[in-house]
């Protein structure tokens, strides 16, 4: 799935998405902007530019205040972004999350430009911000990663953000069962640490999708097209190689489901789980990467096991 950067590489967000705040149409950010928003909360805004070239000093706009508790330094965020490349010219837009059909998830810390890191920590869920980045408000090391991927600094970057919410949930948390797969074992150690994953076995895989609830959530079940916040790791059946976890990382992940954007065993073992949930689910090659395999460590005979934590749903 995409991602939309902001200029330097920015990650984007995940969170329970809040109601509509109405029709919101922003004043300018400030008088040596003038960029003019409109639209509603959770909808892709429509965005206009005065004449003229851009500005060379950042600015940010609280255009809807949000509700509850505000974004604080560390938080991971669930939003949507729209952004803009401002030229003085075309002020094209260079991409949406609304197009896209999925939110991201942002973390918010120092390594953002700093006028939009300052923006996320005026804001609440619910709420939408402008942000105008130029120059001045990147780092050194930001504007050489710019400049090596073709980035013109001289142009200021443009993002129109809806906060959709701060995800608190880390892990599934309940009383955990024996899932009863033959040759895996999985580690349940509680609160929120990460499972532990074996398939070191000799076992035979199964020939079909298996999916077991180790712990049962009890949040609303994943809905098809959904946008959905996991925790993950995965391994492959038979020699315990890890070739993927989220859970190493240290941050979980977001995407579609049930509508073809990864791979069929995820979408059809995730839709109608309830949130909350810790699952374990073997998936045949021909429900993974199929012969083709994928990368250096999954080949195309290989069946992949996966527990996964689902978090969230937007």
């Amino acid at each position: 799935m995409r991602r939309l950067a902001l200029l330097a590489a920015l990650p984007l967000l995940f969170a329970a998405a809040c109601g509509s705040n109405g029709d919101v149409t922003a004043k300018p950010a400030s008088p040596a902007t003038g960029v003019k928003v409109a639209g509603e909360f959770g909808k892709k805004p429509q965005v206009s530019f005065p004449a003229g070239k851009p500005p060379a000093t950042s600015s940010s706009q609280t255009i809807s205040q949000g509700q509850g508790a505000a974004v604080k330094d560390g938080d991971s965020v669930v939003a949507n972004l729209t952004a803009y490349s401002w030229d003085g010219k075309t002020n094209a837009a260079s991409g949406s999350t609304y197009d896209d059909g999925a939110p991201q998830l942002i973390k918010v810390d120092a390594k953002l430009p700093g006028v939009v890191y300052k923006a996320f920590q005026d804001s609440k869920p619910g709420g939408r911000f402008l942000a105008v980045v130029a120059k001045d408000s990147l780092t050194p090391e930001q504007v050489e990663q710019a400049k090596s991927q073709g980035a013109d600094t001289s142009i200021a970057s443009v993002y129109v953000v809806d906060v959709m919410g701060v995800p608190t949930a880390k892990a599934a948390h309940g009383t955990a069962t024996d899932p009863g797969l033959e040759g895996v074992k999985l580690e349940n150690p509680g609160g929120d640490q990460a499972p532990k994953l074996t398939t070191k076995t000799d076992v035979k895989a199964p020939k079909g999708l298996v999916a077991k609830t180790v712990i049962k959530g009890s949040g609303p079940a994943v809905k098809s097209g959904q946008t959905v916040l996991v925790h993950y790791t995965g391994k492959i059946w038979g020699s315990d190689t890890e070739f993927d976890s989220s859970w190493g990382r240290g941050e979980p992940v977001m995407f579609p489901i049930g509508v073809g954007k990864v791979i069929k065993g995820w979408d059809q073992s995730l839709v109608g789980v309830p949130v909350g949930s810790r699952v374990l689910v073997s998936i045949p090659p021909d429900l993974g990467y199929g012969k083709a395999g994928s990368g250096d460590k999954i080949k195309g005979t290989d069946t992949l096991v996966f527990v996964v934590d689902v978090l969230g749903t937007y």
